[in-house]
């Protein structure tokens, strides 16, 4: 079957754009779906997983040792980079196109029911997948938000795990700090264990407040010192793989003990493609980086203090949609003698060169445009040697999984 076909028989997962297109939040519609689907997973435990930035690696920690330690375990998670069926998996293995088009179709009559949005609708296939395989622990990463976000439908969650939480999707969650975290903190659940990494004063005071009110345990984690070795790459992973572990060990309160050497091994061996990874083009390095708000970008600056040679600028290649705040994701990465690339995301309605100068001029000398990263990537062929720091490419992970799609980049 090929990938066409696929997609044409269920109009809901036609782009990617039009999950945000049909964005319509609210649990009530998920509720109803998954009674009337019989309740699927009602008795498998959840750690459900909320932040603004590293949920999906924390998720890929947490999954890498459990899938070591041999518990059979289902994994949603959000976006995909290069297809939808990346979303659900058991353990490492995503579902098949087969599979996923067989549960689509048989529930598409609930989905048209209760005008699930495409997001819902996947969460609903995997609810129904991860039943038929029999699963015993649900790893659920929170779409967005998370009190009116679709896994939080699912009620037995007695793992909760927070990623740092910052400014995004305001249009949706609120403009403040505040507003941010009291949707996100909703997902605690009663007597829950609570694992997360340090947060901004504001956060940091919701958490509590919330896990006292829902009798929650909060655990408080520092990031991973030098001697746990991590398969992916990056300071803030060290914060990320902490959380992962704290959770892990806080799986012995529903039944499981998993040795530190499986957990040492389990964080060694994770993989979660797009995040700081260092790829190739027509041989060259290219460094590429979902980094799509401003948590994110200032993030990644941390992160380019310790390349070689980075004082001497950074050439990036950056597509942003026009729904993220330009302004705020710029100021965190340019800086002097950095030069960057303005392309449009693929799908998506972008940020252009004349609409960021009309908001930051500043960055007149520094900013250029191009139809695709491979004009740029290009042009930068043609100089006299490869910039070094290699060139990153960022902005938005549906840029980079178009070009893990395409093939223009390998790993």
């Amino acid at each position: 079957m090929s990938d066409e076909t696929f997609i044409a028989q269920s109009n809901f997962f036609e782009s990617k754009n039009k999950e945000y297109k049909d964005m319509n939040l609210g649990i009530d519609r998920m509720s109803l779906a998954i009674n009337s689907m019989g309740d699927p997973c009602k008795k498998m435990p959840a750690i459900h997983i909320a932040g603004t930035n590293g949920k999906g690696s924390i998720a890929a920690f947490i999954n890498s040792v459990l899938s070591l330690a041999n518990i059979k375990t289902g994994v949603t998670t959000s976006p995909h980079l290069v297809d939808w069926v990346e979303r659900i998996c058991i353990n490492k293995t995503p579902i098949s196109k087969e599979e996923f088009q067989s549960l689509s179709l048989s529930l598409s009559p609930i989905a048209k029911k209760y005008s699930l949005t495409p997001f819902e609708y996947v969460i609903a296939i995997a609810f129904k997948y991860f039943t038929l395989k029999e699963v015993e622990l649900l790893i659920l990463e929170v779409g967005l938000g998370g009190r009116l976000d679709a896994t939080t439908a699912h009620k037995y969650r007695p793992i909760i795990a927070f990623g740092a939480i910052g400014l995004d999707h305001c249009e949706y969650l609120g403009n403040s700090l505040e507003k941010v975290a009291i949707e996100k903190a909703a997902i605690i659940t009663t007597n829950s264990t609570v694992v997360t990494a340090t947060q901004h004063n504001i956060v940091r005071k919701v958490l509590v407040e919330t896990a006292k009110r829902k009798r929650a345990v909060i655990h408080w984690v520092d990031p991973l010192p030098s001697d746990w070795e991590l398969g992916l790459s990056g300071v803030i992973q060290k914060e990320n793989a902490a959380v992962a572990k704290g959770v892990v060990e806080s799986l012995k309160n529903i039944g499981w003990n998993i040795s530190e050497r499986q957990l040492r091994e389990g964080l060694c061996l994770t993989k979660w493609p797009g995040r700081l990874q260092t790829t190739k083009w027509e041989g060259m390095p290219i460094v590429v980086d979902g980094a799509h708000n401003p948590h994110a970008a200032k993030q990644l600056s941390i992160e380019r203090d310790a390349w070689t040679d980075q004082e001497s600028g950074i050439i990036w290649i950056l597509g942003i949609q026009i729904r993220k705040d330009i302004i705020g994701i710029l100021r965190k990465l340019i800086r002097e003698k950095d030069l960057a690339w303005i392309v449009p995301v693929p799908g998506q309605q972008s940020w252009s060169k004349d609409q960021i100068l009309s908001f930051c001029p500043k960055y007149k000398d520094q900013i250029k445009e191009a139809l695709s990263v491979e004009e740029v990537l290009s042009t930068l062929k043609k100089q006299y040697r490869w910039p070094s720091p290699p060139p990153v490419i960022s902005g938005s992970l549906y840029l980079i999984g178009d070009l893990f799609q395409r093939k223009v980049l390998k790993s």
